[in-house]
């Protein structure tokens, strides 16, 4: 094995470790921990708040970041065999990348912090709720994406090749306009089909199948 192919296995294998760690835990927020916060007591919420999350939460987030990181590297590295598929799964994980660090977090601190203030004899923070609520959109949409992320993630760069017809573009611009989409609805809009764990799994599984037919696989 030449360096520069030990290079790239060891950033592919560096990818996929943290890409684990980081989608494992969106998987535990949104599948257990958003249960058992709806059925906890009020004491209990604020001991998970303040001990528990935010643990998971320093995990979840530079897991992403050094997905995200490792994940730019390699596009770079393969940027002659590029697909529309690679692209559009590298769009759907900067995306999502976007929502741990810029909006799932922020709100998180607000969450946390109020619950710290709880705990300490304090006041909770009459914000916390809106915070909350914006932070589980996101998460919600990150789950969303999730599936067909994956499924790009190991297409091997299947699909349309870039440059090679017109459905290239075709394909490129309906992928970019379906997940701007979807993106607006987790900054400005509602929960919908996605309130529900079984209601995200089933839209995950249904987003996947489109985004394979837009990108050619």
């Amino acid at each position: 094995m030449e360096i520069m192919d030990l290079i790239q296995f060891l950033f592919r294998w560096g990818h996929v470790v943290f890409g684990i760690a980081w989608i494992g835990l969106l998987y535990y927020f949104n599948f257990v921990q958003g249960g058992y916060m709806a059925a906890a007591s009020d004491e209990a919420k604020v001991d998970a708040f303040t001990k528990l999350v935010p643990s998971a939460l320093w995990w979840f987030r530079w897991a992403a970041m050094m997905t995200f990181l490792t994940g730019v590297i390699l596009v770079i590295y393969i940027m002659a065999g590029l697909s529309v598929g690679i692209l559009l799964g590298a769009l759907l994980g900067t995306v999502m990348f976007l929502n741990v660090w810029l909006v799932i977090w922020p709100n998180q601190k607000i969450v946390i912090a109020s619950n710290e203030s709880v705990r300490d004899g304090g006041e909770a923070d009459p914000n916390q709720a809106a915070a909350a609520a914006k932070a589980l959109l996101a998460s919600r949409t990150n789950t969303l994406f999730s599936l067909p992320m994956a499924f790009f993630m190991v297409s091997h760069g299947g699909g349309y090749a870039l440059g090679t017809s017109d459905l290239t573009s075709m394909g490129m611009w309906i992928g970019i306009i379906i997940v701007a989409a979807i993106e607006a609805n987790a900054l400005f809009g509602k929960m919908g089909p996605i309130t529900t764990v079984r209601g995200v799994i089933t839209s995950s599984v249904i987003l996947t199948a489109v985004m394979g037919v837009v990108a050619g696989l």
